[in-house]
This record gives C-alpha cells, sequence and structure tokens, in this order.
C-alpha cells in the first residue's frame, strides 16, 4: 500500500560552496543560489500537499569554522531577505502565505538579525497556508541540552517531578516545540550523515541522500525523493 506524502520535510542544502567553486566564483557566492533554491522548494512543496519545510541553514559548527568574511556574507544574504519580507515587495513569503518560525541558539546571532527575526515572525504569524522553518545557528545535540537544562530548572523550582519526564516533556522544551516530527529528511550534495540536524526529530524520519548540489537541486530531484518516500514501509523502531 502506498504511504501517504510526507507533511513535513526537512532539508539539509548543501553543497553550495562546491558549486560556486566550480564556476569559478566566491564560496559563498553560491549561498545566493541557494537562497533562490528555497524559493523554488516551497512552490513544489506547496503543489504537493506538504505544508511545512525546515531548512538548515546555519549550523553552530559553521558558525565558528567558517570564514568570518563568509559569515557576514551569509548575515548580509539574510538581512535583505528579511527587510524585504516585513516591507512586503510583493515577497514570495506574502505569495504563499507562509508562516516563519527561526529556531536555534538565536543569542549567539548579531542583535540586528534578531530583532529583524523577531519582525519577521511578527509579520508572518497570522499566515497558516505552510510553514516555513529555519535553523540558523543551530545544533542538535546542542537543541537537547536546552531542553534537559529547561526541564532541571522546572525540577528545581518544584514545578516538576524528575520521574514525570518522558519523551513528549522533551519534545515540548525543544526549539521545534508545536511542530510535527519531519516525516522525510532529504540532504543534497552527495554527503550521507544529518551533520547534527534535528537529532532528536529525526529519530524515526526516512532519509533520502541525494547527489545533487543544493543550488542545481531540480523538481525532479525533490519529486524523486517524495516518491521514494512513499514506496518505504515505515516501522518507526519495530
Amino acid at each position: 500500500m502506498q504511504l501517504k506524502r510526507p507533511l513535513h520535510i526537512a532539508i539539509i542544502p548543501d553543497g553550495n560552496r562546491r558549486f560556486a567553486k566550480r564556476l569559478m566564483k566566491k564560496p559563498w557566492k553560491g549561498h545566493e543560489w541557494g537562497m533562490e533554491k528555497i524559493r523554488s522548494v516551497m512552490e513544489w512543496s506547496m503543489e504537493n500537499g506538504i505544508k511545512m519545510i525546515t531548512i538548515y541553514s546555519l549550523s553552530l559548527e559553521n558558525m565558528e569554522k567558517r570564514p568570518r568574511q563568509e559569515i557576514e556574507y551569509l548575515y548580509n544574504i539574510s538581512r535583505k531577505e528579511m527587510k524585504d519580507i516585513i516591507e512586503g515587495n510583493g515577497n514570495f513569503i506574502h505569495k504563499y502565505k507562509a508562516r516563519i518560525k527561526f529556531i536555534g541558539e538565536t543569542e549567539k546571532l548579531p542583535e540586528d538579525i534578531r530583532d529583524l527575526m523577531r519582525s519577521v515572525e511578527e509579520k508572518t504569524s497570522s499566515y497558516n497556508d505552510f510553514h516555513l522553518n529555519i535553523a540558523i545557528a543551530y545544533g542538535g545535540k546542542q537543541e537537547i541540552a536546552y531542553a534537559a537544562r529547561m526541564l532541571a530548572k522546572k525540577v528545581k523550582n518544584g514545578e516538576l517531578d524528575a520521574e514525570s519526564i518522558d519523551e513528549d516533556l522533551i519534545t515540548q522544551n525543544l526549539f521545534t516545540s508545536g511542530a510535527p516530527d519531519p516525516d522525510l529528511v532529504i540532504r543534497t550534495g552527495g554527503e550521507k550523515r544529518l551533520s547534527n540536524f534535528l537529532s532528536f526529530q529525526s529519530a524515526y524520519s526516512e532519509l533520502v541522500f541525494i547527489d545533487t548540489l543544493w543550488p542545481e537541486f531540480s523538481k525532479s530531484d525533490f519529486l524523486a525523493a517524495i516518491k521514494e518516500y512513499e514506496h518505504r514501509k515505515r516501522r518507526f523502531g519495530a
């Protein structure tokens, strides 16, 4: 029996830097093309009844290890896109009535970016046709540690019995609280690992790895990943 289509797809958009290098451009130039690809993926998702996408935008590890100039370039791309959303300007987010949520250790980002993020979330808070989660300054292990700290504080304050802590309580204290776990995780660029992305939430997700670099990721690649998901038998650990 064919499975239903995924409602929530998480994406690790790998390959921006390699694509730019192939074209003899600066490594971070590929991130501009990567941003354009997100627009396409949202369109394909809505055409196929998928209601939520979570994009791995910037990991904590990359913030620490990538050249400062590249990180600043990424920040500038983000600033430009968020200002465009806030001002309207026919941005694709408004076209698709997509509600945006930023997940991660956002306190580690520049203050002006945090302000823009809050404004974007407020600007899109009434939308419900589509949900776009952007993982920025994000790490899956760090997210679990964050949830553990939140629960530990509640235990210390007498608000919670330690014996009552279970999977559901941990889920409620993750950055993604309120969102369903991803049905499908897609990674482009040929690597076959999750790279600290949604470590807790993807425990039972179906994984599809694609060799295509993210800027070259096509509609046919996207539909092939969905088709593969539909033909798998999900066991949820059984």
